[in-house]
């Protein structure tokens, strides 16, 4: 039964992921960060499915997983297929919902958010740049989410720089929308930092 319902969060999960950057993110170029972050680039700038990128990006990741991490990188893959898939599945929904930028960051971030809770209730999460951030923290001791908000921070200022400003912006506020809503879904389960 455990496993039926860490299936169901895997897929709920991803598909509210999914909606969050195809619905309210992509229409405006906001960028998420981690691995997410990095696709949204390679997306808006030459056109690549974001889905796809975020895998690929992914793979060195995993490999560096499977020998170093082992229980992550089994807690992760299918979360990192799951999501990767829809996102590119549901991109035709890009211009489906028509709101002002700073709503469809928070909206975006709100459903990301409930996305990585969901999964994170159930021991998972969709990997990235987050298990960077673990390896770090287990070797200096400095707090995991420190290094989070300094990989994401570096992702979307460089993607402020190639886009514009209004997407660094609006990409901070989508961001922490992401941080607190993750924050509320597993504050029941105990948990504090969210995966992408």
């Amino acid at each position: 039964m455990y496993f039926f319902k860490k299936g169901l969060a895997l897929i709920t999960g991803s598909i509210f992921i999914s909606l969050g950057i195809n619905l309210f993110i992509v229409p405006h170029e906001i960028l998420d960060g981690g691995t997410i972050g990095i696709g949204l680039i390679a997306n808006y700038l030459w056109g690549f499915n974001t889905g796809l990128i975020v895998i690929v990006v992914s793979i060195p990741i995993f490999i560096f997983a499977w020998f170093f991490y082992r229980n992550y990188f089994y807690n992760s893959l299918h979360g990192l297929i799951l999501y990767a898939f829809f996102i590119d599945f549901l991109s035709p929904l890009n211009n489906l919902i028509e709101l002002e930028a700073i709503y469809s960051s928070l909206l975006g971030g709100m459903l990301v958010g409930i996305g990585n809770g969901l999964m994170l209730n159930f021991q998972t999460s969709t990997g990235g740049t987050d298990f960077i951030a673990q390896f770090l923290c287990e070797k200096t001791g400095i707090n995991v989410g420190i290094y989070i908000l300094f990989i994401d921070s570096i992702i979307i200022i460089i993607g402020g720089l190639l886009l514009s400003s209004e997407t660094f912006y609006l990409s901070v506020i989508t961001i922490l929308s992401i941080g607190i809503t993750t924050s509320i879904i597993t504050s029941r389960k105990g948990h504090a930092v969210a995966f992408k």
